[in-house]
């Protein structure tokens, strides 16, 4: 096939350049990519190869539709450049409902994590949040391995420079189509949807001390001239900042002035198609915990005409912000530092809590004023990255955008932060653009199903103006929006669309049924009160009502192995019983009156 090389002004222009130089070489032009039978037409083209655009890229793969992965560097696919972790309050209910529509992530994280741990534990399991260490190489191979792998999906190393569009009424009610996008060589791929997944690339700066250099991240150029192409379509756009803080030589690192937090002995999977991760417990590697001193802020303030990110009036995370912004706010106060493993043959070590911009000496003396980094070294300074945003209120809740039908976009674009947000958004972007192509309604989780839909209602109707980061307080419905019944509220969705495999979607359906029949045993089996109480050596009552062995484990103190254990006749199969599905029905009991007044 002929390269084609375009050099235009706008992106009209592309795209009836495009059709002209088609039609004078006897080829026809289809706005349909479908219809175009050679190896350069896609259905749905996405750009960027981080959280986002991989499982964007995957999801509509696995629809059966001919997708194109466009991303700067094919070694970078599935980096994780900031912390060495997934999960937690908030982002692991995301992770959990990403791995129920078929995603990624949460399925490679079960097989490169080097420890888990669920954070919350002393409050109720709604707001439970699964976390897992990654070793950082290890989960980059294995997504790497899945993408290349995955039918209708070709990867292509290639910068995008421009879109391809189109103007005339769209079924959106849009004036104007995406159909393609142009490379920075010039070349034109024309496509049906385009799924734009830019991350902190789009003019993206990173600020070192008073140096500022053009980047999207240490290593990769920024996106310029597809930033430019956004701010052209007319989207209201805005500049958001984050940062990471220096990463450090394990071997320099003195772990017995720290405190060790070890993971959990009975780990847990991400994915509901997993019943362990692939780790021993015992071969989990520790992190540890250590504080900020006075030394540490004295650093901070002395150096802060020396520190161009914190002076900007740039909006950066509040919920994450750099050590710099918690010593102005909270002068009075120390901070954890947290000693994060980056990976099991890794002597590199993560210190979460310490993003930080000023100059790279002025952070080593900063860091040796941490309790147990006396003598630490610095393998990679810590740095701020300046990038620009697109108004999320100009999208629709299938993430399309408002202005340029058949367009996507996904991830930190969008106003937000970290990886688990971004792959959220990446699934139901690649999603809604294969439904696009295949004539199906959109999918849309609405806030009452699932936090995917908490994460974009916020987004799309209020917008924001600093990096979103989920929480649990930001759903309404949390007790009945839990970790571990993703599957039961969203599997059945993807699967009609057709995202989620039949294997998964007769798994979920399998323990959907387990759940219903145990629960009707339990609110069949009914005993008097007085009697339930003394066989579970319960403080004595003389009620005598009925009572059943459903509403007797609403109490806290009441679990099924001990039921098991005090009616073997009636409950012993519990004994033998899945873990999972005893945690689930234990879970599914305690919130079940709540629920239903709720």
């Amino acid at each position: 096939m002929m390269m084609i090389k375009l050099k235009c002004r706008t992106s009209w222009s592309v795209c009836f350049a495009l059709k002209r130089h088609l039609a004078h070489s006897g080829r026809a032009y289809y706005s349909n990519a479908a219809e175009r039978k050679n190896e350069n037409t896609f259905d749905v083209i996405v750009v960027g190869g981080g959280h986002a655009g991989t499982e964007a890229a995957c999801a509509s793969a696995r629809m059966g539709v001919n997708t194109l992965l466009l991303t700067h560097k094919l070694s970078t696919i599935g980096e994780m450049s900031c912390n060495p972790s997934f999960g937690g309050i908030g982002k692991g209910h995301l992770m959990k409902e990403i791995d129920a529509l078929g995603g990624v992530c949460a399925r490679i994280c079960d097989k490169s994590g080097v420890q888990y741990k669920m954070l919350n534990k002393k409050k109720g399991p709604a707001v439970w949040g699964p976390r897992a260490q990654i070793d950082r190489e290890l989960y980059k191979r294995q997504v790497q391995e899945e993408v290349l792998a995955t039918p209708n999906l070709t990867v292509r190393a290639a910068a995008v420079e421009d879109l391809v569009t189109q103007e005339g009424p769209s079924e959106s009610g849009s004036s104007v189509q995406c159909c393609g996008v142009v490379l920075d060589s010039g070349e034109v791929i024309p496509s049906s949807t385009v799924v734009l997944t830019a991350g902190t690339f789009l003019r993206g700066s990173i600020n070192i001390g008073l140096t500022q250099r053009p980047a999207g991240r240490i290593g990769d150029e920024p996106a310029v001239g597809l930033a430019r192409t956004i701010e052209k379509a007319g989207f209201t756009m805005g500049r958001l900042k984050t940062g990471t803080p220096p990463r450090l030589d394990k071997r320099s690192i003195d772990f017995s002035c720290t405190e060790v937090k070890p993971g959990d002995e009975r780990p847990m999977p991400f994915s509901f198609m997993n019943e362990t991760v692939w780790i021993k417990p015992e071969d989990q590697l520790p992190c540890h915990m250590t504080r900020t001193t006075d030394q540490v802020a004295q650093v901070v303030r002395d150096t802060l005409h020396l520190n161009r990110h914190v002076q900007e009036e740039i909006n950066g995370p509040r919920y994450c912000p750099s050590i710099e912004s918690k010593i102005l706010r909270f002068s009075q106060k120390t901070h954890q530092v947290w000693l994060e493993p980056e990976g099991l043959d890794s002597e590199v070590i993560y210190p979460q809590g310490m993003s930080c911009t000023m100059p790279e000496e002025h952070q080593l003396v900063m860091m040796r004023a941490i309790p147990g980094l006396e003598n630490c070294r610095i393998v990679r300074p810590g740095y701020g990255v300046e990038y620009d945003f697109m108004d999320p209120r100009q999208l629709k809740p299938s993430l399309e955008t408002r202005l340029v039908a058949n367009l996507y976009f996904a991830g930190q674009i969008n106003g937000t932060t970290g990886y688990e947000e971004a792959a959220a958004q990446g699934i139901m972007a690649g999603i809604n653009a294969a439904c696009q192509v295949q004539a199906k309604p959109p999918l849309v989780v609405s806030r009452t199903e699932g936090y995917i839909g908490v994460l974009i209602d916020d987004l799309t109707t209020h917008g924001t103006n600093e990096p979103y980061r989920m929480f649990t307080s930001r759903a309404e419905f949390r007790l009945s929006l839990r970790p571990d019944n993703a599957d039961i509220r969203l599997t059945s969705k993807g699967y009609t669309v057709g995202c989620v495999s039949e294997e998964r979607y007769q798994r979920m359906e399998s323990m959907r049924q387990k759940l219903k029949e145990n629960l009707e045993l339990l609110a069949d089996v009914k005993k008097p009160t007085n009697k339930w109480r003394t066989s579970l050596g319960l403080p004595a009552t003389t009620d005598t009502n009925l009572m059943s062995a459903q509403s007797l484990l609403c109490n806290p103190l009441v679990s099924l192995s001990t039921l098991a254990q005090a009616w073997p006749s009636e409950f012993g199969h519990f004994l033998q019983a899945d873990p999972h599905l005893l945690d689930r029905l234990d879970i599914e009991i305690k919130y079940s009156t709540d629920i239903a007044s709720q």
